[in-house]
């Protein structure tokens, strides 16, 4: 299906190819070998460390909910290549790869999801409450939808700053249901506010597929009636999320406001680890594996183009293997936080 847009946003070049598609039918970024080797590893990175996180999560060292991003790297990764120093990220609680992403220690990270003093929330926020100000990170929020609002509250203080920052909020096809999400539909598109909004569409909120809970499932459309400009964008390729974002950053800065995104994509896992995903079949996800996994068409690139070899991608898998045995191995032998940290940084 070719991506459906509701409104005019820059036609700027973002291929040098043009005749590169995604499969959706929408343009692709055309990486260099440095590029296509940074999405790997970057991607790389989040799947080995959610599985690594789920590993721990059935040993009983990660408490509460968990909610893993495999599947939907290149979302995050491909956008976060199109960002610059400034630029601020918020999202819901499906968090852990978008921390990557913005240059999070994995040990900071798997410290926080263990509960120990060395987490990034101190070990009182969790898999779901996590932030780094000196990364632009603004949570992991646990309430569905909630981060939207905030997230145009960022964009809010860029604008009112008059800096060129831009606020990316992340937030999927489920909460794209909730109310106070055109709440700030509305506030960002009547104050012009440079914000992009990331629908995460990957078919299923929680257990129930799109096609049964909302009556228009092309969410790009959603902002039609406020005047923003929506795009379809093919999730399973981070060249295709690098273009869009290009586009979309280019869009906000220069003063037309909002813009959303529909990311097309798929979590291979279930909602949370206590889901069994039964709703779906076996069949269906392994032909997203074979047919779009976002790592896996990253690697036939490089193999195809000459850029790497077997060897050299199975290098990285060790390192990145490596970074990821290390964070659990530091989480664990991490001391919890002291009683007295139930006190500290409460707002009264």
């Amino acid at each position: 299906m070719a991506p459906r847009k509701n409104a005019t946003v820059s036609s700027r070049k973002t291929s040098a190819k043009p005749a590169a598609k995604a499969s959706n039918g929408g343009p692709v970024a055309d990486f260099d070998r440095d590029e296509e080797l940074k999405a790997y590893r970057e991607m790389l990175l989040i799947r080995r460390f959610e599985e690594k996180a789920g590993q721990l999560y059935g040993m009983g060292f990660i408490g509460g909910f968990c909610h893993l991003y495999i599947g939907q790297e290149a979302v995050v990764v491909g956008m976060q290549m199109a960002q610059k120093e400034g630029d601020q990220v918020i999202t819901a609680y499906r968090d852990h790869g978008h921390m990557l992403a913005t240059g999070m220690t994995a040990r900071g990270v798997m410290a926080e999801l263990t509960g120990r003093i060395d987490g990034y929330s101190r070990g009182k926020g969790g898999s779901m409450h996590m932030f780094s100000k000196e990364k632009h990170f603004y949570g992991g929020h646990g309430i569905v939808g909630a981060q939207v609002s905030l997230g145009t509250g960022l964009a809010f203080a860029n604008r009112y700053r008059g800096n060129d920052s831009v606020s990316i909020a992340y937030f999927g096809d489920g909460a794209a249901n909730q109310g106070q999400v055109y709440e700030s539909f509305n506030m960002a598109a009547l104050w012009k506010l440079p914000i992009i909004y990331i629908i995460e569409n990957n078919r299923y909120a929680m257990g129930t597929s799109t096609a049964r809970a909302t009556a228009q499932s092309n969410y790009s459309l959603r902002g039609s009636g406020f005047g923003i400009p929506g795009v379809q964008v093919d999730g399973m390729d981070v060249r295709a999320v690098k273009a869009a974002a290009d586009e979309a950053l280019e869009h906000c800065r220069s003063g037309k406001g909002p813009i959303i995104l529909e990311m097309l994509t798929y979590r291979y896992r279930g909602h949370s680890m206590s889901d069994p995903a039964k709703y779906r079949s076996k069949e269906e996800v392994q032909k997203m594996r074979s047919e779009q996994d976002p790592i896996e068409q990253v690697k036939a690139r490089l193999i195809e183009k000459g850029w790497a070899s077997e060897d050299d991608l199975k290098a990285v898998d060790k390192d990145v293997r490596d970074i990821v045995a290390d964070s659990a191995d530091f989480a664990q032998a991490a001391p919890e936080p002291d009683a007295s940290e139930l006190y500290t940084d409460i707002l009264l």
